[in-house]
């Protein structure tokens, strides 16, 4: 069950990018279908592959493997525990920058309807994922349950009690409606939402750039303002409320779209880079607190009721504050054409990011597998590491056969056309 928190001030945002552009690579420049509308210029050429991209979403991925498949142990290997944000906020980024690269490219060229066709089609990919993840982790949760001495804690934990207690077609209704799952299945019904109204933003970007994000930022207010969410089966609330996570969606949207070649001569500043480590150690101080409680008397009581409390399910604006500070400091430190991109011990990291809808599914059913083994074993450091290392070990064993067959598939396609008749 998702308790509600209401954020008590509105805040202004900062706006960041790590985009190809940012670093001088080439810039599409297609003259706009229509005179009097501007097309906006995607960050990369066509036929490039930003693998910056792929690599921090196949990070985020492992991370947040690990965050679901040990909440206590192995969570002070990730970034959940150091600061503000964590995991989602890489992934809700990058899948709005990637689908504008994607999608806005065939919008802009194509045309309205063809753009909106293509989006649909991976909406329904996406959606229908999580129908089948619904599906494997309730059959995971019904096995253990049957096995285990102790089911109730199961049921408890994953937050699937009304589903043993009815069965029947109205909770079906609700799974298909998106307002009842697990626990850990939240992040695929808001992907679905937030990719179902990517035609909508493309289009006001044709009229006007930075009009997606001046909306995207008035929306946000407005839900902090007027508590605007949505609710969940049978009486909760999205843990990813959309109409404030689009923000952050749409940001990488616009950034895509050329808006992060704005940003380029701030991210390039010495400032922008002291003020991005002292708040990222500033946020780090603040969460040590949260472990370590005698360390409280270090945060004024003013400042606490200021910041507190920092609200993941309606995006906290210090959470994008922290992320923001993050990639400023990430980019620095991973620049484009980055010599790292190419080694061998990044390669199943960024096979990961490349196949991220199968790996985000995949992690999230093994998450558990992981985390009952672990109630099983009773705990402890080795085999909390062993769990660890054994799930991200089959992510990348599965994206490597994903691409073995893309690879494979590629080669019959190739054989096909030079085949006599």
């Amino acid at each position: 069950m998702t308790i509600r928190f209401k954020s008590p001030w509105l805040t202004s945002i900062a706006d960041r990018v790590p985009d190809a552009a940012c670093q001088g690579e080439r810039i599409s420049t297609a003259q706009p279908s229509s005179p009097t509308a501007l097309k906006p210029a995607i960050a990369l050429a066509a036929g490039q592959r930003e693998l910056r991209l792929d690599l921090f979403r196949g990070l985020a991925l492992w991370l947040i493997y690990i965050d679901h498949v040990s909440p206590d142990v192995l969570t002070w290997f990730t970034i959940r525990n150091y600061g503000f944000s964590d995991a989602a906020e890489i992934f809700v980024f990058i899948s709005g920058y990637t689908a504008a690269l994607v999608y806005g490219r065939v919008t802009f060229e194509s045309g309205f309807v063809i753009g909106t066709a293509r989006v649909l089609r991976r909406v329904w990919q996406i959606y229908t994922t999580h129908l089948l993840l619904f599906l494997v982790l309730m059959t995971e949760i019904v096995y253990v349950t049957t096995v285990s001495e102790k089911p109730s804690f199961y049921i408890q934990e994953m937050e699937v009690g009304e589903f043993f207690k009815q069965p029947g077609s109205e909770v079906i209704q609700q799974v298909l409606l998106l307002r009842y799952r697990p626990l850990n299945m939240d992040v695929l019904p808001l992907y679905v939402t937030l990719m179902a109204f990517l035609p909508l933003i493309l289009q006001c970007a044709r009229l006007q750039r930075d009009l997606p994000i001046l909306l995207s930022i008035g929306l946000y207010i407005l839900t902090l303002r007027y508590d605007l969410h949505l609710s969940t089966y049978p009486d909760g609330f999205w843990s990813f409320n959309p109409f404030a996570w689009q923000l952050l969606f749409v940001f990488g949207v616009w950034c895509a779209l050329g808006g992060g070649r704005q940003l380029s001569p701030i991210l390039s500043s010495s400032l922008i880079f002291r003020v991005a480590v002292a708040y990222l150690c500033a946020a780090f101080l603040v969460t040590l607190t949260w472990h370590f409680p005698p360390l409280e008397i270090l945060i004024p009581g003013w400042l606490a009721r200021l910041i507190y409390p920092i609200d993941k399910p309606d995006f906290d604006v210090l959470r994008f504050a922290h992320f923001l500070a993050l990639t400023v400091v990430v980019l620095r430190v991973v620049p484009s054409g980055w010599v790292g991109l190419k080694s061998r011990w990044t390669r199943p990291i960024i096979l990961c990011g490349q196949y991220s809808l199968q790996i985000f599914a995949l992690g999230v059913a093994l998450s558990f597998a992981g985390y009952a083994l672990l109630i099983k074993l009773g705990g402890g450091l080795v085999p909390h590491i062993f769990v660890g290392i054994a799930g991200i070990s089959i992510l990348c064993g599965v994206a490597r056969m994903f691409t073995w067959y893309r690879w494979a598939m590629s080669e019959c396609d190739a054989l096909k056309q030079f085949r006599p008749s």
